[in-house]
């Protein structure tokens, strides 16, 4: 039974302002108090203090950019919040007021006309704030990797077109010697490591260039930017094996998926929760995320089955997952799309996959399950091994204890 006095607050948010209006229901009369605040601490702190003096029981707000992250911060200890889309609460062309604004927020989450967004905790917060600042270093490192090899087309150095990584170990070393002067194509074929030294002599006509002065100041540039952005990531890494050592279970129980190594389970726990306990059900995770098939409908006729738009960080990250997936040899997943691609093409049996990818990752989560394997995969003891050994060096790599992974892969004693 609904109880006989309410009070919402609703706050439509602002980069300098807060337009907040306080709807108090009472034996079925409203009345609406409005109130304008800044978005500095201190207001914040007095808005908080005048929403406990008028018994604000919740408070509804818009997810206006990144604006709205101060005021969240500051009432969340003292209210229970709500967050809506800007897009579902948006006026009519024409008739747009901030405090009306604020009002339609308190009067529609009271008849229970709108869904909030997913916030998580501040713990999760910090993880998300790590992994995605991990991704967007990767991404310049991509930018910086292009622009190196600009450089050296520039100068008639076509080492990209005989090493696959211009940032691998000799890949690597010899743009470092091109940028101090070095110009002998001998001395840099040199430096080549692995497989790449059965290809000298194309080495030898690739490296036979040379790049002017500006050209090397250039290059020498990008590569101090690379081993700082490389830095960053050690740290982002140390970081967040450190913040996420109480749940190493989990990160193992998701590393054992196909195509899931260490980062990927990583940024799946800062994106949904090492629990996923704010999805009832595989198929609510897999609509929040975006990956589960939309209905566009009219008079009985399915018009579109594109899908909705969800988390993108996460929709990225379990497309990445599935096309890993799906170049796994003898897996399910692999057989999943062998059987899908003849009837819905190559990008939609990915996207099923990927489908199907979300809610295993929510069993294993939500449920604490054990990923077990159903190809035939799963009876090639030396498949196995190699996955173990592959585990352990992610683990090595971003800074989680290789020891407590044995630990949890240790069969338990009979």
């Amino acid at each position: 039974m609904e109880p006989v006095y309410r009070s919402i607050a609703g706050i439509d948010v602002h980069k300098k302002m807060l337009a907040v209006v306080m709807r108090q229901e009472h034996d079925g009369q409203v009345r609406y108090t409005k109130r304008k605040f800044g978005t500095t601490r201190n207001e914040v702190e007095h808005l908080a203090a005048w929403l406990q003096h008028e018994q604000a029981a919740e408070v509804v707000m818009e997810s206006t950019a990144q604006y709205w992250r101060p005021v969240w911060y500051g009432l969340e200890s003292h209210f229970r919040l709500h967050l809506t889309h800007p897009l579902k609460t948006r006026a009519p062309r024409g008739r747009k007021r901030d405090f009306r604004d604020a009002q339609r927020l308190a009067d529609r989450w009271s008849s229970g006309d709108l869904n909030e967004s997913f916030i998580p905790g501040a713990e999760q917060r910090s993880w998300r704030w790590l992994t995605r600042t991990r991704v967007q270093i990767k991404r310049k490192l991509g930018v910086i990797r292009s622009q190196v090899e600009g450089l050296l087309e520039q100068g008639g150095i076509k080492l990209a077109a005989v090493a696959s990584d211009l940032f691998g170990v000799s890949g690597w070393a010899m743009p470092t010697q091109i940028a101090q002067g070095e110009t002998d194509a001998t001395v840099l074929a040199a430096q080549a490591r692995g497989c790449l030294r059965k290809k000298e002599e194309q080495l030898k006509e690739a490296l036979a260039g040379q790049l002017e002065p500006v050209y090397r100041l250039l290059l020498r540039q990008q590569m101090d930017q690379v081993e700082l952005l490389w830095r960053q990531i050690l740290e982002i890494n140390t970081a967040l094996a450190g913040a996420m050592k109480q749940h190493t279970a989990a990160l193992h129980r998701l590393s054992k998926i196909p195509g899931v190594d260490v980062y990927a389970a990583q940024e799946l726990l800062a994106e949904i929760g090492p629990t996923a306990a704010a999805f009832a059900s595989a198929e609510q995770f897999a609509s929040w995320a975006g990956v589960c098939p939309g209905s566009q409908e009219s008079a009985g006729i399915c018009y579109s089955h594109r899908s909705p738009k969800g988390n993108q960080y996460l929709r990225r990250l379990l497309c990445q997952i599935a096309w890993a997936a799906i170049h796994t040899k003898d897996t399910f997943f692999a057989g999943l799309f062998g059987r899908l691609k003849p009837r819905i093409e190559g990008k939609g049996a990915a996207w099923a996959v990927a489908h199907r990818v979300a809610k295993v990752i929510w069993l294993v989560l939500h449920q604490g399950a054990e990923y077990r394997e159903k190809g035939t995969a799963a009876l090639n003891p030396r498949t196995l091994a190699r996955k173990l050994r592959r585990l352990l060096r992610e683990c090595a790599k971003a800074g989680i204890d290789a020891g407590e992974l044995l630990a949890q892969t240790a069969p338990a004693p009979s």
